[in-house]
């Protein structure tokens, strides 16, 4: 059995060790960028050796020139499918077709050499961004083009590792695409504070009415909603469901906010989950007044209006936030759909959310007057 090597560390070495020395020596003096990033746990630095089981190993995107790529992308794909080593670091550089066609899984296979069927693929910049976002350039991108990619897609693009840029453009892009603009951000941190204000009095009221299941559920979108508030307040991408409480527990605040939410989905009554969560939004009302981006609100959570329940009023917080958005584009889609957030806040299907043209065509209202 292979002593398992994270992919970001075990590609590093494939590309310093086989790809640049190839490249340098049957392609002397190409600019090209090198990196692992994209989907999959490898690229977030979650892969364990599960993880090999299926799209892992060594595998690189290399990234030419506009120019350049026409005439040269399928005679470096072919050098390497005759010069790549059958396996590297007890691995092997082969994959299968993808599983079902098109877009399936590829899966590592004995290879033989001179016949590597890799996994290394060729592609521009404007490929990238076409790929995570929907788009090929960064010049003419609005506040509410923001708004139709995924936090996922984001972190896709800007995760993993670069370990060559050559051409001089791709961290420079991944840079820019770091993180939202300000106004954009802020408009988000609005939204999700939206979001909290529309079901935290519902745990103590279906609670009350006997259901307690419901009460579980709503709880367990709360937590969720909480959860993804903590990404935006430490301007951290949020990856999709399964790396989701991973990514949390690495945040500086999980230490404070992961025992209060995890003793709401464990508590056994409503009022329980209802007083963990009253902890839990007091708590990130103080991280949200800490930023400074309004006027501090009072913390402290409260009845909701006539009705024993406990909740922070959380459309205190979105109303004070949105009042300070000043972008002609963001002010216009607050007072003509209000604030349903991105793609992402107000859609959570995998099927579109994965694919950066169906969260584009999703977003178009988002977008257009």
């Amino acid at each position: 059995m292979n002593h398992f090597m994270p992919a970001l560390e075990l590609n590093r070495l494939f590309y310093i060790e086989v790809i640049q020395p190839l490249l340098a020596a049957r392609f002397p003096g190409v600019a090209y960028s090198a990196g692992l990033l994209g989907y999959g746990s490898d690229v977030l630095g979650y892969d364990t050796e599960i993880s090999t089981d299926h799209e892992w190993g060594p595998r690189l995107l290399i990234f030419l020139g506009d120019k350049e790529y026409p005439a040269l992308h399928q005679a470096i794909s072919e050098m390497f499918s005759r010069e790549l080593p059958p396996s590297f670091h007890g691995y092997s550089t082969n994959f299968s077709e993808p599983i079902g066609g098109g877009a399936g899984v590829r899966l590592l296979e004995p290879g033989e050499l001179g016949q590597i069927n890799h996994h290394i693929s060729m592609m521009t910049l404007a490929d990238l961004l076409e790929w995570e976002l929907g788009v090929r350039s960064l010049d003419a991108i609005t506040a509410r083009d923001w708004l139709t990619f995924p936090e996922q897609k984001l972190l896709e693009a800007t995760a993993g590792a670069v370990y060559h840029d050559g051409l001089g453009q791709l961290e420079p892009l991944r840079l820019r695409l770091s993180y939202y603009p300000h106004a954009v951000w802020v408009y988000r941190l609005a939204a999700q504070w939206q979001r909290i204000s529309q079901e935290e009095a519902f745990v103590g009221r279906c609670g009350d009415v006997g259901d307690d299941l419901g009460s579980r559920i709503v709880a367990a979108r709360l937590v969720r909603d909480v959860m993804r508030l903590c990404f935006l307040l430490e301007r951290r991408y949020a990856p999709y469901s399964k790396w989701f409480g991973t990514a949390f527990a690495r945040l500086a605040c999980a230490g404070r906010l992961g025992p209060r939410l995890t003793a709401v989905l464990a508590a056994s009554s409503w009022q329980e989950r209802e007083a963990h969560l009253a902890d839990a939004y007091e708590a990130v009302a103080r991280l949200q007044n800490a930023l400074a981006l309004t006027d501090p609100l009072d913390p402290t959570p409260r009845r909701y209006h006539d009705r024993p329940y406990r909740v922070i009023h959380a459309e205190r917080f979105a109303t004070a936030l949105s009042g300070t958005i000043r972008d002609e584009e963001l002010r216009h889609l607050i007072e003509s759909v209000g604030l349903v957030g991105a793609v992402d806040q107000f859609a959570d299907s995998a099927d579109i959310l994965s694919h950066a043209g169906r969260s584009r065509l999703l977003g178009d209202f988002l977008r257009d007057d």
